[in-house]
């Protein structure tokens, strides 16, 4: 989950290591803080490890007196705020493992974060009004493992490590190269300890083969349960909850009827073809770019009378095919986000209803953007905690289109 940094030309001295105390400002996209620093430097840093309202020295990670904006850690807490906790892992904080950005949060107070940042890139992105119910309404939802306690602990399903020089497993440092040995990670299930699944090494030895063997999950969404194969090195949400949860929450926000027919686009192995093809019982068309996945995909769809799945990326074969009406789209693209040459291919089909899952805020809000110019209206939006002691969550937004798109 961590970052790496890419090579730049240097634009002046070096800052790095230079210290400075400040007052932190509001949470940002990202996991950090923005905050300003004294004069004469007044300049802006993105803080990690820090909580808005604080008084931290901050230790700068990244800057030279070029940068418009510099990175930093805060190493030191002066002033600490009521929602910073001791963190329950040991390998968390400046300069250790960059896998979990808030552990030094109180749950409740993580989500609050999310929400905040939720907001403020629909609003800055998306043109959302800052007023709406829609956005007074939100706040980031949790969503416990069944038999756990609620605290953000041992939710991820499969994790991935880099092996260190001395064959032990380890985890990079934030937006590095730099390896922290980790003996256990606090966020992992217990089936998913060090060992049993491991990035590439970075040591000499070259890139292991990734592995295609399948593995198979099975999903129950009220009285249906369905299993879906998956390559084992293939994409499948990482909380055990997630998949329930996000195909209710698209099921509930379309409403499906019988015989409309939908579009399902970054479909994977055909998660969300399945359920709303059953809710239809009409043509569901589920587009993937991975030949692996579509090859998942075909047979997990296989027992829907009306299942096609699409092999290409999305923004070619809507361009090259499928040139006909659909009432229903689920849109869950990758974290960039689906862009203007999907966006546009999606709404020149003129669906009544877009269900948009997005792992990324600024990406919805960019494509919210380019929807509200064809008039498709963003009129609901829930978001789920399903990445705790990270920045990341899962968001599922419904776009309409006016009062046409109602029919």
């Amino acid at each position: 989950m961590s970052r790496q940094n890419r090579a730049r030309r240097a634009r002046g001295r070096s800052r790095v290591g230079e210290r400075f105390e400040v007052e932190v400002g509001p949470v940002a996209h990202g996991g950090h803080c923005v905050a300003r620093l004294p004069e004469p430097e007044s300049r802006v840093v993105f803080v990690r490890h820090a909580l808005p309202g604080e008084r931290v020295v901050v230790e700068i990670t990244e800057g030279t007196d070029g940068d418009r904006f510099w990175r930093g850690d805060a190493v030191e807490v002066a002033t600490a705020s009521a929602d910073r906790v001791e963190a329950p892992c040991p390998y968390a904080g400046p300069g250790l493992c960059g896998g979990c950005d808030f552990q030094h949060v109180a749950l409740p107070a993580q989500r609050d974060l999310k929400t905040a940042v939720v907001r403020e890139q629909l609003v800055r992105l998306g043109r959302l009004d800052p007023a709406s119910d829609l956005l007074a309404g939100l706040q980031v939802e949790p969503v416990p493992v069944p038999g756990r306690p609620d605290d953000g602990l041992r939710w991820r399903s499969r994790q991935r490590y880099a092996i260190g020089p001395d064959g032990r497993p380890a985890m990079r440092a934030h937006r590095s190269h730099d390896l922290v040995r980790v003996d256990d990670c606090l966020i992992a299930a217990e089936g998913a300890r060090p060992g049993d699944a491991v990035d590439e090494p970075l040591v000499e030895g070259g890139t292991p083969r990734p592995s295609r063997d399948p593995v198979t999950h099975e999903v129950t969404v009220g009285a249906d349960t369905h299993p879906f194969s998956v390559a084992s090195d293939g994409f499948w949400q990482v909380h055990p909850e997630a998949p329930r949860v996000l195909v209710e929450t698209v099921l509930e926000l379309l409403a499906p009827r019988p015989g409309e027919r939908a579009l399902d686009l970054y479909a994977g192995v055909g998660l969300f073809a399945r359920f709303v093809g059953e809710a239809t019982g009409a043509r569901v068309v589920a587009v993937e770019a991975d030949r692996t996945a579509c090859t998942h995909a075909r047979a997990n769809l296989s027992a829907l009378r009306g299942a096609v799945v699409e092999c290409g990326p999305t923004d070619r074969v809507l361009r090259s095919g499928l040139d006909e009406p659909f009432d229903l789209v689920v849109l869950d693209p990758p974290r960039e986000g689906a862009k203007r040459a999907v966006v546009e291919q999606v709404v020149d089909r003129r669906p009544r209803a877009v269900a948009y899952v997005a792992c990324d805020p600024a990406a919805l809000g960019r494509d919210v953007a380019i929807f509200a110019e064809h008039d498709y209206e963003l009129t609901a939006i829930r978001a789920f905690d399903l990445f705790p002691m990270t920045f990341h969550l899962e968001c599922v937004a419904l776009l309409v289109k006016g009062d046409s798109g109602l029919r």
